[in-house]
C-alpha cells in the first residue's frame, strides 16, 4: 500500500511542495529514502525508528521506501522527519490516511518530540499557494507559520499528541495568530549626539531615500558611532517588507522565538568576512549578509580592511537589488 503524505522543502529562501510517498511490502526489512536525500534525510530513518517505538506504536517489519517527490530536486534538512512518520504509521494502517489539504514538516527527536526547524515561514507561504489548509509543525515554529494567514496551523509537541489528535482521540487546538509585542530596539539612538549637524544631514538623506553613505575622516571623528545610529531613523517597516525580511532570517535559523520581525536589521560584518558569507552561496546556498540586512542596514566597518574581492561581489547586488547564486 503506498500513502502519500504531503510536506514541503526549501530552495534558497522559497519554499516548494514535496510530496512523501510511503510503500510497505515484502521481502527482507529494509528502509530506503530515495529522491536525492542528503546525510541529514538519509538518518531520518533511525529518528523516525526510535518515534514509532517511542510513541507506543509497532514498527513495521517489511521491506519500506520513502520517495520524496519531486525526486530530480535535492532533499535537504530535518524537515522530512515527520511526513515520514506520519506516512509509515499510515501505509502500516495505525494512522488513517491523512487529509489531502494537510502538510507536515517537523523534525523528530528519539522520544518522539518535535525540535523546530528553519524556514518555516517560506514554507507556510507555500503551503497557501499550493493550496493547503492546515500545517502541523512543531510547537516552537508555531507562532511563525501563523504569519502565512489563510492556514489553520496546529503546533505539535511531539508524535503522541499527533497521533491521538489524527485518530480524533485528543484533538489539538490551533495556533493562534501571532501578535508582535512593542520591543525595546536596544540600538544607540541618533538624538545623543551632540554636534556633527552635517553628518546628521547625510544620515537623515540616506535613510530618507535609501541612498548608500560613504563615511570619510581621521580616526576618532566619529563614523563608526553615526553609521550605528542610523537605524534609529529609518521608517517602520511595513507588513510586506517585514514578510520579505522574516523569511529571510528564518531561512537562516536566526528565529529562534519565532514571530515577525519588528525592526529593521543592522548587519556589521568583521573586515576578514568571505564572498560566501557577504553574498551568500555554499553546497546548500543559503542567504549571506547582504540579504540578512535586506529591508535594513548593511555596515562595512573599517570598509579598506575588506578584501578587495569580497567587495566586488557587491557590485551586481547594489545594481540589480537582488542576489543571483547558481550551484550545481
Amino acid at each position: 500500500m503506498v500513502t502519500t503524505v504531503r510536506s514541503l522543502g526549501l530552495n534558497g529562501i522559497a519554499g516548494y511542495e514535496v510530496t512523501a510517498e510511503c510503500f510497505l511490502s515484502g521481502g527482507l526489512p529494509a528502509f530506503d529514502i530515495v529522491g536525492l536525500p542528503d546525510a541529514a534525510v538519509r538518518e531520518a530513518r533511525e529518528r523516525v525508528r526510535a518515534a514509532v517505538k517511542n510513541c507506543g506504536a509497532k514498527f513495521p517489519v517489511s521491506r519500506i521506501t520513502v520517495n520524496l517527490a519531486p525526486a530530480g530536486t535535492k532533499k535537504a534538512g530535518t524537515v522530512y522527519d515527520l511526513p515520514i512518520f506520519v506516512g509509515l504509521l499510515a501505509a502500516d494502517g495505525d494512522l488513517p490516511a491523512p487529509p489531502k489539504d494537510a502538510a507536515f514538516i517537523g523534525e523528530l527527536s528519539l522520544t518522539g518530540a518535535l525540535r523546530g526547524v528553519s524556514g518555516v515561514l517560506p514554507m507556510a507561504l507555500a503551503a497557501r499557494e499550493a493550496g493547503i489548509r492546515t500545517l502541523y509543525v512543531p510547537a516552537d515554529n508555531a507562532a511563525e507559520a501563523t504569519l502565512a494567514e489563510g492556514l489553520t496551523v496546529y503546533g505539535v509537541p511531539d508524535v503522541g499528541a499527533l497521533v491521538a489528535h489524527l485518530k480524533n482521540e485528543t484533538p489539538l487546538s490551533p495556533a493562534p495568530v501571532w501578535v508582535p509585542e512593542p520591543e525595546e530596539t536596544g540600538l544607540p539612538d541618533l538624538q545623543d549626539v551632540m554636534g556633527q549637524e552635517h553628518v546628521k544631514r547625510a544620515l537623515e538623506i540616506a535613510a530618507a531615500g535609501g541612498h548608500n553613505l560613504l563615511l570619510i575622516g581621521s580616526p576618532g571623528a566619529g563614523k563608526s558611532m553615526l553609521a550605528k545610529r542610523l537605524p534609529t531613523i529609518l521608517p517602520p517597516l511595513s507588513r510586506e517588507e517585514a514578510l520579505e525580511t522574516t523569511k529571510i532570517h528564518s531561512v537562516a535559523g536566526n528565529m529562534a522565538a519565532g514571530g515577525l520581525l519588528a525592526r529593521r536589521p543592522f548587519r556589521a560584518p568583521h573586515h576578514t568576512i568571505s564572498q560566501a558569507a557577504l553574498i551568500g552561496g555554499g553546497q546548500s546556498p543559503r542567504p549571506g549578509e547582504v540579504s540578512l540586512a535586506h529591508n535594513g542596514v548593511l555596515f562595512l566597518d573599517e570598509l579598506p580592511e575588506f578584501h578587495s574581492d569580497v567587495l566586488e561581489v557587491l557590485r551586481q547586488p547594489l545594481e540589480d537589488g537582488q542576489v543571483q547564486i547558481t550551484r550545481t
